[in-house]
């Protein structure tokens, strides 16, 4: 007897009528003989409407009280599909993190999974009852509720799978897989029927909102088979054809991937840049600029130093759009002391467009072609970074759908 993990999204929590459905498939994979665990999240606008609540109160509210507030949606979302597992004849369970106990650091709203136990969970399983875990949260080193940040279920599914030695972890969602690009951007875009860790953890890292990154991270460390399918098809559907739906997260390499030198193309609008110009440009100017926004947890993503003049030089990087004003406060009071820069300016009108492929190993040209080909569109490039499969640039945001669609055709992923 195998072990399951399954991962709803809050779509497909929406509704009373869509946790019925989610019943029925649970219902469907435990009848054919497997044990059971189910990560649900939040029903859809659940957290968003919490975490509204707490902006109204306060525009800095504290993050451990909004852990505590942003929790509560999937602790509803566990109970209730427990109930309707038990109205499909089950014997199921729910458990919240911190009853699991999933242990987490202590860093709200961004907590870190550190460990999980089995014990409680094991012995449940062993009974032959269906277990519901919530996602997205655990307990900090304080026994505080800890959050894992914006689609945290993914990785809670996945850790859990990892530390359970689960036979697959099925994450379902209002998509169908993972595509070449969002179809909503690109209306012919393509679901790939699998991709490598590789490829989905710099698609993830990239903008793709299929799936959060650590979720990915986990499930290539620990080489969880991970699959991405949809939970709007008919719960009862065959057990062989659902399994194969989707888009398989696997860490081997089909040999047909070497025909195809891009896989995807990723998007992020999420993006602010900050520029601080006249910089001293001598050794260790540039921990003295990113030591304290990263002591202030804030995420830095593309950096670029330009050539020295005169002495100087200019440093941008980018942050998430949410943090900009927090990490322009931190280079305003506690950088700008100590280096003396000329001027700091900042942008959040602008996106990140990327090209991502395993294919880029062994194929020259890409950087070229992309490059090539939104100057033909009359894009302007900001700022450029690469790993051995992605090549990403930074673009004024009102060009972003136009470089995403030109680039689609470009490198033919619509066939």
């Amino acid at each position: 007897m195998s072990l399951i993990v399954h991962k709803y999204g809050g779509t497909s929590m929406g509704s009373v009528e869509r946790i019925r459905n989610v019943a029925k498939r649970v219902a469907k994979w435990q009848r054919a003989g497997h044990q059971m665990i189910v990560v649900p999240s939040a029903m859809s606008g659940e957290t968003n409407r919490l975490l509204g609540l707490a902006k109204e109160i306060t525009d800095r509210p504290n993050p451990r009280e909004l852990d505590q507030i942003a929790a509560t949606g999937e602790q509803v979302s566990v109970g209730l599909l427990a109930l309707a597992l038990q109205a499909e004849g089950l014997d199921a369970i729910s458990f919240c993190g911190w009853q699991v106990p999933i242990k987490t650091d202590a860093a709200h709203t961004k907590a870190r999974i550190e460990s999980i136990d089995r014990t409680a969970v094991q012995a449940h399983l062993d009974a032959g009852r269906v277990v519901v875990i919530t996602g997205f949260q655990g307990v900090s080193p304080e026994g505080a509720v800890a959050t894992l940040g914006r689609g945290g279920s993914d990785t809670s599914a996945v850790a859990i799978a990892a530390a359970f030695d689960a036979a697959e972890c099925l994450i379902y969602t209002d998509v169908d897989g993972v595509y070449t690009t969002d179809p909503r951007v690109v209306a012919d875009a393509r679901r790939l029927s699998r991709i490598t860790f590789e490829e989905m953890l710099e698609m993830a890292s990239l903008g793709s909102k299929v799936l959060q990154i650590r979720s990915v991270e986990f499930a290539g460390k620990y080489k969880v088979k991970t699959r991405v399918l949809s939970s709007l098809t008919d719960p009862l559907m065959d057990l062989n054809d659902e399994a194969q739906s989707g888009t398989l997260i696997t860490y081997e390499e089909d040999p047909s991937m070497e025909q195809a030198v891009i896989s995807g193309i990723a998007f992020n609008r999420d993006e602010a840049k900050i520029t601080i110009a006249g910089v001293p440009d001598k050794p260790g100017v540039a921990y003295k600029i990113l030591g304290p926004v990263a002591a202030a947890n804030v995420d830095v993503d593309v950096i670029i130093q330009n050539a020295s003049h005169d002495g100087t030089t200019d440093f941008s990087f980018t942050v998430h759009r949410n943090e900009l004003a927090k990490a322009l406060e931190v280079i305003q009071t506690k950088v700008q002391p100590e280096i003396h820069a000329r001027e700091i300016t900042s942008d959040n009108q602008i996106a990140k467009v990327s090209v991502v492929g395993i294919g880029m190993k062994s194929h020259v040209g890409v950087a070229s072609q992309m490059f090539q080909t939104l100057a033909d569109e009359g894009i302007n490039i900001q700022m450029i970074s690469t790993s051995e499969i992605k090549i990403s640039v930074v673009i004024a945001d009102k060009y972003m759908e136009l470089a995403v669609r030109a680039l689609h055709k470009a490198f033919g992923l619509e066939s």
